[in-house]
């Protein structure tokens, strides 16, 4: 087979990018490693910023998210019974962030390529990029006891921390930064109407808890627990309980619970790979980095790399100028990092870290009240939270 760009990973981003080029005549084919609907099954976060709803118009997508997506323009923070509302249309310049799950939006993302006849392979097996220096890379994968050649001119690789795209880069070439915190979020969906019509991050000293939803009937919450905890070890009626010691009073009284109909437990980490370019490989998404879920920053950093991605890879066919896709590592890192400063910041600022000092202690405590306090502080929260533009 041949195609433009060969685009590896049939999440999001790599639909998002397929879709959007596919509109401007550029061809694509896309690998992906599960099935369609092992990926619709994967429960993400769902708040997106202004830049990703921006992109998934223009991809025309967004129909369903305008239709149903919940706009949000602030939220709440918690700390003990202290409770304070950020402003993110008084504090951002009348912005706001959309609440719409991210297996809807992967959803609206497959029905947009069946409905222009896109290529999105599943089940592909023992994928492998090659001469990804020269003018010519390939891509090879085995389906059944088949093995199958792409030829193109470019490889995305959008296929998460786990996929063969950043493996294919040289180690000497590679360079990864890495935190890891020593918590996770245990979350629970479950069919109740959410406590508040906003989001609630949740500071306490038992630990963090964030009070999300899905819609005004599905709600999603998270209580910080011990990496060395399992599934297994919290019921449902465990959970509720330990959420609503962590919630200030007047929140935990209204309160709905009820059956939980899924439960899992994320570890929180912070990861960059540098270079996201190499030869004519372009990396995209958790494929490049991760982010602790606190600032809502995933999903969203890797709607940034798909919107240079997509400009660069525009000009190349649509102008010949190749200046978007030789900047494009510099220009997507320098957006990564920032939104990987912000989710470490809400995450030292709202979780209990074992075996802190007092000194520690006091400066987050300092640091809550600085913000309780001070519209500035809120305007940098809100500036960040409802995304840097790209």
């Amino acid at each position: 087979m041949k195609t433009q760009v060969c685009i590896i990973g049939g999440g999001p981003s790599g639909l998002l990018l397929s879709q959007l080029l596919h509109l401007k005549g550029i061809d694509t084919i896309v690998l992906e490693r599960q099935s369609r609907d092992y990926v619709l099954s994967r429960i993400r976060a769902g708040v997106l910023e202004h830049g990703f709803t921006e992109l998934m118009r223009e991809a025309e997508c967004g129909a369903r998210m305008d239709e149903e997506g919940e706009i949000h323009e602030g939220f709440f923070i918690s700390d003990h019974e202290d409770l304070l509302r950020v402003d993110l249309h008084k504090f951002s310049g009348g912005q706001t962030v959309t609440v719409y799950g991210q297996t809807e939006v992967t959803r609206d993302l497959y029905e947009a390529r069946d409905r222009m006849d896109g290529t999105v392979i599943h089940n592909v097996e023992d994928v492998v990029l090659h001469d990804l220096t020269s003018d010519r890379p390939h891509v090879t994968y085995r389906a059944g006891d088949e093995t199958l050649r792409i030829d193109c001119d470019y490889v995305v690789g959008a296929d998460g921390y786990h996929g063969v795209s950043r493996k294919s880069i040289p180690k000497d070439v590679l360079k990864e930064y890495e935190k890891v915190y020593p918590f996770g979020w245990l979350g629970v969906l479950s069919r109740t109407k959410p406590v508040s019509p906003e989001l609630i991050y949740a500071r306490h000293e038992r630990g963090f808890a964030l009070c999300s939803m899905r819609s005004q009937v599905l709600s999603r919450y998270y209580v910080q627990v011990p990496l060395t905890d399992k599934v297994e070890d919290w019921s449902d009626d465990a959970f509720w309980t330990e959420l609503q010691r962590r919630l200030p009073s007047e929140v935990a009284g209204q309160l709905e619970t009820g059956p939980s109909i899924e439960k899992s437990i994320a570890p929180l980490r912070g990861y960059v790979a540098e270079p996201m370019r190499y030869g004519n490989l372009f990396l995209a998404g958790d494929a490049a980095h991760i982010v602790p879920p606190t600032g809502a920053k995933g999903l969203n950093s890797a709607a940034s790399d798909i919107h240079y991605l997509y400009h660069g890879l525009l000009g190349h066919y649509r102008d010949g100028d190749d200046s978007g896709l030789e900047g494009y590592s510099e220009k997507a890192l320098a957006r990564v990092w920032k939104a990987q400063r912000f989710s470490w910041w809400m995450t030292q600022l709202l979780h209990t870290f074992p075996d802190t000092i007092a000194y520690d202690r006091r400066m987050q405590d300092t640091e809550l009240a600085y913000l309780f306090s001070s519209e500035a502080a809120q305007r940098s929260l809100a500036e960040n939270y409802v995304g840097l533009p790209f």
